[in-house]
Protein backbone atom coordinates (compact mmCIF):
# COMPACT_ATOMS: atom_id res chain seq x y z
CA UNK A 1 0.00 0.00 0.00
CA UNK A 2 2.75 2.13 1.01
CA UNK A 3 4.66 1.79 -2.38
CA UNK A 4 1.22 2.49 -4.19
CA UNK A 5 0.49 5.79 -2.89
CA UNK A 6 4.22 6.87 -3.20
CA UNK A 7 4.21 6.14 -7.34
CA UNK A 8 0.38 7.59 -7.60
CA UNK A 9 1.84 10.33 -5.44
CA UNK A 10 4.97 11.01 -7.78
CA UNK A 11 2.69 9.88 -11.01
CA UNK A 12 -0.46 12.26 -10.34
CA UNK A 13 1.58 15.79 -10.58
CA UNK A 14 3.97 14.22 -12.95
CA UNK A 15 0.84 14.17 -15.44
CA UNK A 16 -0.64 17.22 -14.52
CA UNK A 17 2.83 19.08 -15.31
CA UNK A 18 3.31 17.73 -18.35
CA UNK A 19 0.10 18.58 -19.91
CA UNK A 20 0.08 21.87 -18.85
CA UNK A 21 3.58 23.00 -19.72
CA UNK A 22 3.16 21.46 -23.31
CA UNK A 23 -0.04 23.13 -23.76
CA UNK A 24 1.20 26.19 -21.78
CA UNK A 25 4.98 26.32 -23.72
CA UNK A 26 5.60 23.92 -26.09
CA UNK A 27 4.75 24.85 -29.83
CA UNK A 28 3.24 21.93 -31.46
CA UNK A 29 5.93 21.11 -33.74
CA UNK A 30 8.50 20.08 -30.68
CA UNK A 31 6.01 18.17 -27.88
CA UNK A 32 7.57 15.31 -29.12
CA UNK A 33 10.61 15.79 -28.38
CA UNK A 34 9.29 17.66 -25.15
CA UNK A 35 7.67 14.57 -24.33
CA UNK A 36 10.30 12.01 -24.98
CA UNK A 37 12.75 14.03 -22.42
CA UNK A 38 10.05 14.49 -19.59
CA UNK A 39 9.69 11.13 -20.32
CA UNK A 40 13.04 9.90 -19.83
CA UNK A 41 14.00 11.52 -16.94
CA UNK A 42 10.52 11.18 -14.80
CA UNK A 43 10.84 7.77 -15.44
CA UNK A 44 14.85 7.36 -13.81
CA UNK A 45 13.34 7.52 -10.28
CA UNK A 46 10.86 4.08 -10.40
CA UNK A 47 13.61 2.77 -13.36
CA UNK A 48 16.49 2.81 -11.38
CA UNK A 49 14.40 1.90 -7.98
CA UNK A 50 13.37 -1.52 -10.23
CA UNK A 51 16.92 -2.59 -11.16
CA UNK A 52 18.76 -1.36 -7.53
CA UNK A 53 19.93 -4.35 -5.75
CA UNK A 54 21.26 -5.10 -1.99
CA UNK A 55 24.93 -4.32 -3.71
CA UNK A 56 24.63 -1.95 -6.63
CA UNK A 57 27.91 -1.22 -8.76
CA UNK A 58 29.32 1.93 -9.25
CA UNK A 59 27.13 3.02 -12.26
CA UNK A 60 23.96 1.82 -10.49
CA UNK A 61 24.77 3.85 -7.41
CA UNK A 62 25.47 6.99 -9.34
CA UNK A 63 22.12 6.49 -11.00
CA UNK A 64 20.77 5.69 -7.45
CA UNK A 65 22.08 9.32 -6.44
CA UNK A 66 21.15 11.28 -9.58
CA UNK A 67 17.17 9.23 -9.71
CA UNK A 68 17.12 10.75 -5.70
CA UNK A 69 16.64 14.03 -6.88
CA UNK A 70 13.56 13.53 -9.53
CA UNK A 71 10.97 12.64 -7.15
CA UNK A 72 11.77 16.53 -5.29
CA UNK A 73 12.50 18.14 -8.45
CA UNK A 74 9.14 17.11 -9.90
CA UNK A 75 6.89 17.86 -7.04
CA UNK A 76 8.65 21.60 -7.08
CA UNK A 77 8.25 21.35 -10.64
CA UNK A 78 4.54 20.57 -10.54
CA UNK A 79 4.06 23.14 -7.65
CA UNK A 80 5.64 25.57 -9.79
CA UNK A 81 3.17 24.67 -12.78
CA UNK A 82 0.65 25.30 -9.81
CA UNK A 83 1.34 28.54 -8.94
CA UNK A 84 1.97 29.66 -12.66
CA UNK A 85 -1.49 28.28 -13.38
CA UNK A 86 -2.89 30.02 -10.21
CA UNK A 87 -1.31 33.41 -11.41
CA UNK A 88 -2.97 33.05 -15.00
CA UNK A 89 -6.46 32.88 -13.25
CA UNK A 90 -5.91 36.06 -11.28
CA UNK A 91 -4.19 37.94 -14.43
CA UNK A 92 -8.02 36.88 -16.55
CA UNK A 93 -9.44 39.40 -14.38
CA UNK A 94 -6.68 41.97 -13.15
CA UNK A 95 -5.93 41.52 -16.90
CA UNK A 96 -1.92 42.96 -15.96
CA UNK A 97 -0.46 40.36 -19.35
CA UNK A 98 -2.66 40.55 -22.19
CA UNK A 99 -3.24 37.33 -24.37
CA UNK A 100 -0.53 38.77 -27.24
CA UNK A 101 2.37 38.56 -24.95
CA UNK A 102 1.37 35.26 -23.11
CA UNK A 103 1.38 33.75 -26.73
CA UNK A 104 5.18 35.39 -27.29
CA UNK A 105 7.72 33.05 -27.81
CA UNK A 106 9.68 35.25 -25.40
CA UNK A 107 6.96 34.88 -22.83
CA UNK A 108 6.93 30.64 -23.36
CA UNK A 109 10.56 30.60 -23.13
CA UNK A 110 11.05 33.29 -19.97
CA UNK A 111 7.86 30.95 -18.41
CA UNK A 112 9.50 27.79 -18.65
CA UNK A 113 13.23 28.92 -17.76
CA UNK A 114 11.45 30.02 -14.91
CA UNK A 115 9.65 27.27 -13.70
CA UNK A 116 12.69 24.92 -14.46
CA UNK A 117 14.75 27.30 -12.56
CA UNK A 118 12.54 27.33 -9.54
CA UNK A 119 11.82 23.79 -9.18
CA UNK A 120 15.74 23.32 -9.43
CA UNK A 121 16.87 26.09 -7.10
CA UNK A 122 14.41 24.25 -4.25
CA UNK A 123 16.34 20.96 -4.42
CA UNK A 124 19.44 23.09 -4.94
CA UNK A 125 18.62 24.29 -1.24
CA UNK A 126 17.22 21.33 0.22
CA UNK A 127 20.34 19.38 -0.86
CA UNK A 128 22.26 21.90 0.72
CA UNK A 129 20.26 22.48 4.32
CA UNK A 130 20.23 18.25 4.64
CA UNK A 131 23.76 18.07 4.46
CA UNK A 132 24.50 21.03 6.73
CA UNK A 133 24.30 19.78 10.48
CA UNK A 134 23.02 22.37 13.02
CA UNK A 135 22.91 22.16 16.63
CA UNK A 136 19.07 22.94 18.43
CA UNK A 137 20.12 23.97 22.03
CA UNK A 138 17.52 23.55 24.63
CA UNK A 139 17.43 24.86 28.64
CA UNK A 140 14.72 23.25 30.82
CA UNK A 141 14.47 22.12 34.69
CA UNK A 142 13.51 19.06 36.15
CA UNK A 143 13.20 18.14 39.66
CA UNK A 144 16.23 16.71 41.36
CA UNK A 145 15.14 14.15 43.72
CA UNK A 146 17.46 11.92 44.92
CA UNK A 147 19.88 12.75 42.60
CA UNK A 148 23.67 13.44 43.13
CA UNK A 149 24.02 15.74 40.56
CA UNK A 150 22.36 19.31 39.67
CA UNK A 151 23.44 19.57 35.94
CA UNK A 152 23.26 16.97 32.96
CA UNK A 153 23.77 18.02 29.35
CA UNK A 154 22.24 15.44 26.50
CA UNK A 155 22.91 15.19 23.22
CA UNK A 156 20.48 13.53 21.26
CA UNK A 157 19.73 12.88 17.43
CA UNK A 158 17.49 10.13 15.71
CA UNK A 159 16.79 9.26 12.11
CA UNK A 160 20.81 8.81 10.72
CA UNK A 161 19.79 5.83 8.42
CA UNK A 162 23.23 5.07 7.23
CA UNK A 163 23.73 2.66 4.50
CA UNK A 164 26.35 2.37 1.64
CA UNK A 165 25.59 5.87 0.13
CA UNK A 166 25.78 7.88 2.98
CA UNK A 167 29.62 9.09 3.20
CA UNK A 168 31.60 8.29 5.93
CA UNK A 169 32.62 11.95 5.90
CA UNK A 170 29.38 13.15 7.22
CA UNK A 171 29.60 10.85 9.80
CA UNK A 172 32.84 12.61 11.22
CA UNK A 173 31.11 15.68 10.73
CA UNK A 174 28.77 15.06 12.95
CA UNK A 175 31.33 13.19 15.36
CA UNK A 176 33.61 16.82 15.07
CA UNK A 177 30.13 18.42 16.31
CA UNK A 178 29.46 16.48 19.36
CA UNK A 179 33.17 16.83 19.96
CA UNK A 180 32.55 20.49 20.18
CA UNK A 181 29.36 20.23 22.36
CA UNK A 182 31.04 17.63 25.01
CA UNK A 183 27.60 15.74 26.53
CA UNK A 184 27.28 14.11 29.38
CA UNK A 185 24.70 11.89 27.50
CA UNK A 186 24.76 11.21 24.08
CA UNK A 187 21.49 9.37 22.93
CA UNK A 188 20.27 7.76 19.78
CA UNK A 189 16.64 7.47 19.21
CA UNK A 190 15.58 5.21 16.47
CA UNK A 191 16.44 4.29 12.71
CA UNK A 192 20.07 4.50 13.04
CA UNK A 193 21.05 2.12 10.38
CA UNK A 194 19.05 0.92 7.20
CA UNK A 195 19.61 -2.48 8.58
CA UNK A 196 22.81 -4.79 9.74
CA UNK A 197 25.22 -5.51 6.41
CA UNK A 198 28.69 -6.35 7.12
CA UNK A 199 29.62 -4.32 3.91
CA UNK A 200 33.10 -1.39 4.08
CA UNK A 201 30.91 1.22 4.61
CA UNK A 202 29.07 0.06 8.51
CA UNK A 203 32.43 -0.90 9.27
CA UNK A 204 33.63 2.48 8.52
CA UNK A 205 30.38 4.18 10.54
CA UNK A 206 31.15 1.95 13.71
CA UNK A 207 34.72 3.00 14.23
CA UNK A 208 33.52 7.17 13.89
CA UNK A 209 30.68 6.43 16.42
CA UNK A 210 32.78 4.58 18.77
CA UNK A 211 34.74 7.49 19.69
CA UNK A 212 32.26 9.26 20.90
CA UNK A 213 32.84 8.43 24.82
CA UNK A 214 30.68 10.99 26.71
CA UNK A 215 30.93 10.77 30.56
CA UNK A 216 27.73 8.75 30.96
CA UNK A 217 28.27 6.82 28.24
CA UNK A 218 26.44 6.40 24.38
CA UNK A 219 22.64 4.36 24.09
CA UNK A 220 20.39 3.75 21.49
CA UNK A 221 16.92 2.47 20.55
CA UNK A 222 15.08 0.56 17.41
CA UNK A 223 13.37 2.19 15.14
CA UNK A 224 11.05 0.86 12.20
CA UNK A 225 14.12 0.38 9.82
CA UNK A 226 16.08 -1.35 12.43
CA UNK A 227 12.63 -3.43 12.19
CA UNK A 228 13.08 -4.13 8.79
CA UNK A 229 17.14 -5.15 9.22
CA UNK A 230 16.23 -8.69 11.06
CA UNK A 231 18.00 -10.19 13.77
CA UNK A 232 21.88 -9.45 12.97
CA UNK A 233 20.31 -5.80 13.64
CA UNK A 234 22.32 -5.56 17.40
CA UNK A 235 25.34 -6.29 16.05
CA UNK A 236 26.20 -2.69 14.44
CA UNK A 237 25.71 -1.01 17.95
CA UNK A 238 27.62 -2.96 19.68
CA UNK A 239 30.37 -2.46 17.49
CA UNK A 240 29.33 1.66 17.45
CA UNK A 241 30.06 1.29 21.58
CA UNK A 242 26.16 2.29 22.15
CA UNK A 243 24.26 0.07 24.67
CA UNK A 244 20.64 -0.86 23.48
CA UNK A 245 17.62 -0.21 25.29
CA UNK A 246 15.12 -2.82 24.59
CA UNK A 247 11.66 -2.08 26.24
CA UNK A 248 14.29 -1.31 29.31
CA UNK A 249 15.62 0.75 32.00
CA UNK A 250 18.24 1.73 34.07
CA UNK A 251 19.65 3.82 36.38
CA UNK A 252 23.03 5.60 35.15
CA UNK A 253 25.55 6.37 37.49
CA UNK A 254 23.33 6.45 40.44
CA UNK A 255 21.98 9.81 39.24
CA UNK A 256 18.83 9.15 37.30
CA UNK A 257 16.62 6.89 35.16
CA UNK A 258 16.96 6.08 30.99
CA UNK A 259 14.28 4.51 30.00
CA UNK A 260 13.86 2.76 25.84
CA UNK A 261 11.04 1.82 24.03
CA UNK A 262 11.01 -0.39 20.90
CA UNK A 263 9.13 0.76 18.53
CA UNK A 264 5.33 0.40 17.35
CA UNK A 265 6.03 -2.07 14.80
CA UNK A 266 7.33 -4.62 17.58
CA UNK A 267 3.90 -6.41 18.43
CA UNK A 268 5.97 -7.69 22.09
CA UNK A 269 6.62 -4.07 23.29
CA UNK A 270 5.59 -3.37 26.75
CA UNK A 271 3.21 0.17 27.56
CA UNK A 272 4.31 2.75 28.78
CA UNK A 273 3.27 2.11 31.97
CA UNK A 274 4.25 -0.99 32.28
CA UNK A 275 8.14 0.42 31.53
CA UNK A 276 7.80 2.55 34.14
CA UNK A 277 7.29 0.08 36.55
CA UNK A 278 10.76 -0.91 36.69
CA UNK A 279 12.28 2.74 37.37
CA UNK A 280 13.43 4.23 40.95
CA UNK A 281 10.86 6.71 41.62
CA UNK A 282 13.36 8.79 43.47
CA UNK A 283 15.56 9.52 40.50
CA UNK A 284 14.58 11.98 37.43
CA UNK A 285 13.86 9.78 33.67
CA UNK A 286 14.54 10.31 30.24
CA UNK A 287 12.61 8.06 28.00
CA UNK A 288 13.58 7.32 24.37
CA UNK A 289 10.60 6.73 22.30
CA UNK A 290 11.25 6.26 18.33
CA UNK A 291 8.00 7.51 17.29
CA UNK A 292 6.00 10.67 19.04
CA UNK A 293 2.89 9.01 20.19
CA UNK A 294 0.73 8.41 22.67
CA UNK A 295 2.37 11.90 24.56
CA UNK A 296 -0.70 12.18 26.86
CA UNK A 297 -0.21 8.76 28.15
CA UNK A 298 3.48 9.33 28.54
CA UNK A 299 2.72 12.28 30.89
CA UNK A 300 0.61 11.01 33.18
CA UNK A 301 4.04 8.73 34.40
CA UNK A 302 7.29 9.99 36.22
CA UNK A 303 9.00 10.46 32.93
CA UNK A 304 11.07 14.13 32.86
CA UNK A 305 12.24 14.22 29.34
CA UNK A 306 10.85 12.46 26.35
CA UNK A 307 12.38 12.09 23.36
CA UNK A 308 11.48 10.93 19.52
CA UNK A 309 12.05 11.29 15.75
CA UNK A 310 10.48 9.29 13.11
CA UNK A 311 8.81 12.27 11.40
CA UNK A 312 11.61 14.07 9.95
CA UNK A 313 9.18 16.89 9.95
CA UNK A 314 7.98 15.89 6.82
CA UNK A 315 10.92 16.17 4.99
CA UNK A 316 9.28 17.91 1.85
CA UNK A 317 6.88 20.67 2.20
CA UNK A 318 3.69 20.76 2.14
CA UNK A 319 4.22 17.27 3.80
CA UNK A 320 4.84 18.64 6.69
CA UNK A 321 1.13 19.99 6.84
CA UNK A 322 -0.07 17.10 6.23
CA UNK A 323 2.15 15.38 9.21
CA UNK A 324 0.61 17.72 11.61
CA UNK A 325 -2.75 16.25 11.30
CA UNK A 326 -1.36 12.84 12.11
CA UNK A 327 1.22 13.79 15.44
CA UNK A 328 0.19 16.14 18.27
CA UNK A 329 4.12 17.28 17.69
CA UNK A 330 5.89 16.71 14.58
CA UNK A 331 8.83 19.03 15.60
CA UNK A 332 10.31 20.91 18.14
CA UNK A 333 9.18 21.28 22.08
CA UNK A 334 6.26 21.06 23.96
CA UNK A 335 5.57 20.47 28.02
CA UNK A 336 2.93 18.58 28.83
CA UNK A 337 2.15 18.34 32.17
CA UNK A 338 5.51 18.01 33.64
CA UNK A 339 6.96 16.31 30.94
CA UNK A 340 9.11 17.89 28.67
CA UNK A 341 8.56 16.32 25.07
CA UNK A 342 11.38 17.14 22.65
CA UNK A 343 11.02 15.67 18.57
CA UNK A 344 14.02 15.99 16.40
CA UNK A 345 13.77 16.38 12.37
CA UNK A 346 16.82 14.03 11.70
CA UNK A 347 20.10 14.33 11.53
CA UNK A 348 19.86 12.60 7.97
CA UNK A 349 16.48 10.95 5.80
CA UNK A 350 15.24 7.83 4.26
CA UNK A 351 14.64 8.24 0.74
CA UNK A 352 15.53 11.47 -1.77
CA UNK A 353 18.73 13.38 -0.39
CA UNK A 354 16.77 16.43 0.24
CA UNK A 355 15.41 18.79 2.75
CA UNK A 356 13.34 21.69 2.69
CA UNK A 357 11.33 21.89 5.90
CA UNK A 358 12.98 21.11 9.17
CA UNK A 359 17.07 20.96 9.38
CA UNK A 360 19.38 18.02 10.14
CA UNK A 361 20.10 18.74 13.44
CA UNK A 362 21.71 17.28 16.84
CA UNK A 363 19.73 18.29 19.88
CA UNK A 364 21.47 19.18 22.81
CA UNK A 365 19.53 19.68 26.40
CA UNK A 366 21.09 21.66 29.18
CA UNK A 367 19.29 20.20 31.80
CA UNK A 368 19.18 21.82 35.32
CA UNK A 369 18.25 19.38 37.99
CA UNK A 370 16.52 21.23 41.45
Amino acid sequence: MFHLLLALAYLIPNVYAYFRLSKLFINKGYRKYFTLVFLVVALLYPFVNLISGPNPGFLTRMLITVSGYMLPFYLYLFLSVLLFDCLLLVNRFVKVVPVSVRESLKFKVYGMTGIVLLATGIVVAGAINLNTIRISEYQLEIPRRSSKIDHLKIAFVADFHLKQTVEADYVEQFRQKIETIQPDLMLFGGDIIEGDKDDGNMTDFENILKKIQPKYGSYAILGNHEFYGGPKRGRFFAKAGMKLLLDSTLVVDGSFNLAGRLDSRYRERKSVEELMHSVNDSLPVILMDHRPTELEQISKTTVDISLSGHTHNGQLFPLNLILRTMYRLTWGYEKIDHTHFFVTSGIRLWGPPVRTVGKSEIIVLDVKLR
